[in-house]
């Protein structure tokens, strides 16, 4: 059975299915009003996770709380994992904010990069069941991911780059862009069990130095052995 819900048409799986609802197709808000509605859905999601994690996030429950109808909240995201992806692109462009207002610190390009994907292991430390949703969702092959995917990595390269500007443009790319996969990497390590949530900090300062410090200290060559005559 379908019903129409504004610019989305909802579909409903017939009765003995597995219940899951599918989205025709997804749009994004053109006014001011309709961009609240999806933030505020947004905002929602994350409060649900934080409280309970990725089961803890159910479509009518999010629409409930963010006070919109069902059709709308369908409106902007095809499945619970299209929005928790988006969740956590707004996550990241919080972090960015506060980066802003408070830099990084350090001596050097490594420890101010060290000190910004601390804090953003950190704040995934401090709030475990956010986190492992986000995770879970951004790891999804739903179609919607790929998009928020790619906000993500747009405010985690924006985070970065100031901080390499002196390294050549293709070099500087390609340095946080192996960055980025191994932060993936152990953020999925994590959610899978593989380590506890404080490892991921632990796990991506040794890979920022083990990447970045041949680019910025100089390599300590020992001086030569006098040989007794």
């Amino acid at each position: 059975m379908k019903r129409n819900s504004g610019a989305a048409t909802v579909a409903y799986d017939p009765p003995g299915m597995n219940g899951r609802r599918t989205v025709a197709s997804t749009g994004q808000p053109s006014t001011p009003r309709q961009h609240a509605r999806r933030d505020g859905a947004i905002r929602a999601a994350l409060d649900l996770a934080t409280d309970g994690g990725y089961d803890a996030v159910r479509m009518r429950d999010v629409a409930e709380r963010a006070d919109i109808a069902l059709g709308t909240l369908y409106r902007y995201f095809g499945s619970k994992d299209h929005l928790l992806s988006c969740a956590m692109a707004f996550w990241a462009a919080d972090l960015r904010g506060r980066l802003t207002k408070r830099p990084a610190r350090g001596d050097s390009p490594v420890e101010r990069v060290v000190d910004v994907l601390g804090r953003a292991s950190s704040s995934l430390e401090h709030q475990p069941r956010l986190g492992e949703a986000l995770v879970k969702a951004i790891a999804s092959h739903d179609p919607g991911v790929a998009e928020a995917s790619g906000e993500v990595s747009t405010h985690i390269r924006a985070m970065l780059e100031p901080l390499l500007f002196d390294l050549d443009h293709d070099v500087r790319d390609g340095l946080i862009d192996l960055i980025a996969q191994v932060w993936h990497s152990s953020l999925m390590g994590w959610a899978n069990g593989r380590f506890p949530v404080h490892e991921v900090g632990v796990k991506m300062e040794r890979a920022v130095r083990l990447i970045l410090e041949p680019r910025f200290e100089p390599v300590r060559v020992p001086a030569p052995t006098v040989v007794g005559r």
